[in-house]
């Protein structure tokens, strides 16, 4: 039984989506890992980690038009708004999805479905650069 820890560091541009399945498949392969979890977490409060289509990027533009209007960014709604009208919506929308999220592996392959890719989903206008901890427990 090992663990073994990564920080990646992944450079946003603005509210979207971010992609880093390959990376993550990459760590695991690097590292020879056979049968185990990998947990995923981001230790921030306006950004989360989802897992979502990667084949069709209108899915990408559907979730954060649906998250725009289900937390709009409007100051007149909120009491936090220290950093700008992204700032409350961001926490909101970070509290609705998840900080983090485990996969199996097996016979070293992240058993991920199809479609399915692991994403950043950044809830800032602005850039910035993140923090996605991977933790491996298993062989």
């Amino acid at each position: 039984m090992k663990q073994e820890f990564y920080n990646l560091e992944i450079n946003t541009n603005g509210q979207k989506l971010y992609e880093f399945t390959d990376e993550t498949i990459e760590w695991i392969n690097n590292n020879n890992f056979k049968n185990g979890i990998i947990n995923l977490s981001i230790q921030h409060t306006s950004a989360s980690l989802i897992v979502q289509e990667n084949a069709d990027p209108d899915v990408q533009k559907d979730l954060i038009n649906y998250f725009d209007k289900l937390v709009p960014m409007d100051n007149k709604l909120y009491i936090h708004t220290t950093e700008g009208k992204d700032d409350m919506p961001a926490h909101i929308k970070s509290a609705l999805t998840n900080n983090q999220i485990s996969f199996s592996i097996k016979e070293s392959e992240l058993l991920l479905g199809t479609w399915q890719g692991i994403y950043l989903f950044e809830h800032r206008l602005d850039a910035t650069t993140r923090t996605v901890i991977h933790h491996y427990i298993g062989d």
